[in-house]
Order: C-alpha cells, then structure tokens, then sequence
C-alpha cells in the first residue's frame, strides 16, 4: 500500500513551558465553570456562532480519518415541537417502566424527569450522530473505524467550544432514540449519539449543587 500524501505540520506559536502551563491553568478554570443546563431563554443565537463551533468539533481526530459524525442542527419550532414529543414519549416510559430502582435513585438528586420543556424552549437542538457504516455512490457498504469514540471526541470539542462562545448546554440521550432519523431525514446508516440543547440560561437559572472529583481521584502518573 502506497503511503499517504503528507504535508509539513502548520507552524504553531512558540511557547515556553510556563506559557504552556498558564494556558493549561486558564482553560481548565473557563471548563470548570462549565455546567448543565436545563432552563433557559428563547433568545436567539445566531447562525454563525453555531457552525463556527461545529466547525471546531469538526476537527476531532477519528479512526482512519473517516470523520463518521454527522450533526444537524435544528433551529425549526415545528421540527423542536416534534423532537420532544417523541423525546418524552420515550422519557415516560423510561421514569414509568423501564429504569430500575438505583437509576431512579440515582437521577433524583438532579431533580430531572419526563418533562423535556427545553427541547422547545432553547433556540438551537444539534442531533449528533454517527456512522454505522459509509455508503458510496454505488450503494456499497464500507467499514467504519472506532465511530463511538471518533464522535464522543468530536461532541467533546464542540460542548467545550460552545462553553468558550459562552453558550450553555445539555446532552440529553432519551432511549431509544431512532425517532430523530425519521424526524430530521437521516439514513439508515446513521444512529443518533446524543441531542445537544444550546442556548442561553434563562434569568435567575439555577443548576444542581454538584461537585466534581479530585485530579487524584481519577488520575495516575507512572
């Protein structure tokens, strides 16, 4: 197999290491602000704001580089309206039937439930997905290569690139959630990941007392 064309590395700035760490320092305080949020305005956010940050977690590195994600971006009120319809049919049976005792427990601290209001509410719903296999011109099927990990890297970059637009968010996963496909025209070849609300908090928005862990707590140096 021929190797790959390359090209030289794009020049970086250069850096000293106290540099380096001042920026490390920086960017972990403006993430640690960072939180979920499930109340907020109907303000809008601009379109451009939205694809600058998707063009960020565009950059993610993937398996092969086969770059498997797919985002929509839904800013529609019907298509918003129909989105948490389905959303919370799902949440219900889940609350009702589906998830044990100790999930339920374990939701509770955060005081979520089956209402999904935000779906409506917040001006934009980004529908990641990812690829279960390509499809060429032709209609044949092509492997695809880590797509898990490829787009919960690429959903990564693009909450920490809305936090620095200083926009909020929510991942919400209701289960199943094949419904988006039909909703927002996608393939079969394409499962939904997660529904990424972004927006504005409401005024007076609260969010839950949480803490986080400890560098020690999950880290080790060897």
């Amino acid at each position: 197999m021929d190797a790959c064309n390359t090209v030289p590395l794009p020049l970086r700035e250069s850096l000293t290491d106290a540099d380096r760490l001042a920026r490390a320092h920086a960017f972990a305080e403006e993430l640690a602000n960072r939180r979920t949020v499930r109340d907020y305005s109907p303000k809008p956010v601009p379109r451009d704001i939205i694809e600058a940050c998707l063009r960020a977690a565009g950059t993610a590195p993937s398996g092969a580089n086969q770059q498997p994600w797919r985002f929509v971006a839904v800013q529609g009120a019907e298509i918003k309206r129909r989105i948490r319809e389905a959303a919370e049919a799902e949440e219900r049976e889940f609350y009702a039937h589906r998830a044990p005792d100790a999930w339920l427990q374990a939701l509770a601290a955060l005081g979520t439930d089956a209402d999904k209001r935000f779906l409506e509410i917040a001006p934009w719903l980004i529908v990641v997905f990812y690829e279960r296999y390509g499809v060429d011109a032709d209609g044949n099927k092509h492997k695809r290569y880590y797509p898990h990990e490829s787009v919960g890297i690429a959903t990564g970059l693009l909450i920490a690139a809305l936090h620095r637009a200083g926009l909020a968010t929510l991942t919400h996963t209701p289960s199943p959630m094949g419904f988006l496909n039909k909703i927002v025209g996608r393939p079969r070849n394409e499962m939904p990941y997660l529904l990424l609300v972004v927006g504005h908090p409401a005024d007076g928005c609260r969010v839950p007392d949480i803490q986080r862990l400890p560098l020690q707590a999950y880290t080790s140096f060897l």
